[in-house]
């Protein structure tokens, strides 16, 4: 499990084995998350790159939008 230390200025960088596979790129906005004792990282993704992410996720009885209101 790769560890990152703190600067002075409260900043840490994230380990590229890590930035490679979830394909954060420089300048790209994350969510900071405190879920009880521990700080999680969210990539702030577009929802044009969402698709396809759920590959063979079914989508039947998922309204169509003459349905909403």
């Amino acid at each position: 499990m790769p560890q990152v230390t703190v600067s002075s200025k409260y900043q840490v960088v994230i380990p590229r084995e890590l930035r490679e596979r979830l394909k954060i790129r420089k300048g790209q906005k994350m969510l900071m998350l405190a879920i009880g004792n521990r700080i999680e990282l969210v990539p702030d993704r577009d929802i044009s790159e969402m698709k396809g992410i759920f590959p063979g996720l079914s989508t039947d009885g998922i309204r169509d939008e003459e349905d909403r209101f």
